[in-house]
Parts: C-alpha cells; structure tokens; sequence
C-alpha cells in the first residue's frame, strides 16, 4: 500500500500542478501577483524579504543538486561522501535558518500590520502554514539525516532515486518507503505545498521579469524643460535605447 502511494502521489501532485497553473493563468490573470504590500509597511520588510528569497534560492539549489545528480555523479569528480555530507549540512543549515527567519519577520508583519493583515486571504494563510511546516520538517530531516541526531541516513540512496525515477515514468515508490519517517513527512508536506502553489500568491514564482531587461528606461523631466522645449519647437527624444 505504501510503495502504491509514493508511486501515485507525485503523478497526482504534477497534474494539480499543471492543471492548477492553467486554470489560473486562464481565468486570473491580473490575479497573478505577489499582492505588493510594501506601502503600508516596509522596515520589516527589508529584512525578511531578503532573508527568505536568497534562503529558499540556496535551498532550492541544494535540493536539485542533491535530488537531481546521482551520487555516482560527484564520486566521479573526486567529492567524497563525507566532504559532500559536511558541505550539504553546512550550507543546508544556514540557508534554512535564514529561510525560517525571513519567512517568521515576514508572517509577523503580515499579522501585526492592519491593512497588510486585513489583505491576507485564507488561500494565503493555509499557504503561510504549509510552507513553514515544510521548512520546519525540512531542518528536522537534516538533523536527523546528518547523525546530528540520531542515526546517519543518506538520502541520496532512498529518497533521490525515486524523485528521479518519477520522471522517466518508472516509480520506485518502495524506495520511499524504505527512507525513514522524517523524509517520508517533509517530502509529503512538500507535495502538499506545490499542490497549493497555483492557487497561492506562490504562482508568481513561475513569472519571470524578462521584458524588465529590455524595456525602454524612463525619463523624468521637469514641467519647466519641458514647457521650454515646445516653446522651441524642439522635437522630443525618441525613447528607448
């Protein structure tokens, strides 16, 4: 029964996934946005954004790496399993802390602050809550995996097989079932948290500014120059580059 869950689930998450993400591009598409709130406070703001976005950044590269390339991969180029154990822990803990922090200032914020607070939607609040059980359960399964606590378990044996598994379509959900509980509960959480994300402020992560780097810059004239220019019938500058 377990190894049939861990091979249905991840199916089942990438088709709310998708699914989701259409159905909201397609009928809220101004919707799709972060819902800035930096006019009604910014001083906490300034410090919990960057915390958590550069945070989750460094966590999400540590997870592919960790999930994506096979431990063959890093044996081949010399990174023993030890010197990758310790840099992976290390550099895993601190972006989590700093993540947790960040995303603590932030719901904080959100929470003390009226109309920021008055603002938040339930889909926001239920997202708030998943996504600092993930990160919590996240810590959790570093402490425990590492032999900080407990028994040492590479994941990288269990756990990053049957996520590379599910994209060839050949599930080892018995892989997972073999990986010890604190995995099993992050992973599920984390599920849990993509299934919430087209639904969420979350879905802007998948907007990427590209036509910021492209767009005409802005010229800011004074009302004098400009009443001058046209008393001297001077055309004004093309915009753009």
């Amino acid at each position: 029964m377990g190894e049939l869950f861990w091979n249905v689930i991840p199916y089942v998450t990438l088709a709310i996934i998708i699914v989701g993400t259409w159905w909201r591009y397609r009928y809220d598409k101004f919707g799709w946005t972060t819902r800035s709130s930096q006019l009604y406070e910014s001083r906490l703001l300034r410090i919990g954004s960057p915390m958590f976005h550069f945070g989750i950044l460094v966590v999400i590269v540590g997870h592919f790496i960790g999930l994506v390339i096979p431990q063959s991969w890093t044996d081949a180029v010399g990174l023993s399993q030890h010197a990758y154990h310790v840099q992976a822990i290390t550099l895993g803990s601190i972006a989590g802390v700093s993540t947790l922090v960040g995303i603590t200032l932030l719901v904080y914020r959100r929470r003390t602050t009226g109309p920021v607070f008055m603002a938040t939607t339930v889909n926001d609040k239920v997202m708030y809550v998943v996504l600092v059980a993930a990160i919590v359960a996240g810590l959790c399964a570093t402490a425990l995996g590492s032999g900080l606590v407990g028994e040492e378990h590479n994941y990288r044996e269990t756990v990053s097989p049957w996520f590379r598994s599910i994209w060839v379509l050949q599930p080892r959900g018995d892989l997972m079932v073999q990986a010890p509980m604190y995995f099993q509960v992050h992973v599920l959480i984390g599920l849990a948290l993509f299934c919430l994300w087209p639904f969420t402020r979350l879905v802007h992560a998948f907007s990427a500014p590209i036509g910021y780097l492209f767009r005409p810059y802005i010229v800011y004239r004074s009302r004098e120059v400009a009443k001058d220019t046209e008393l001297i019938g001077s055309q004004p500058h093309r915009r753009g580059w």
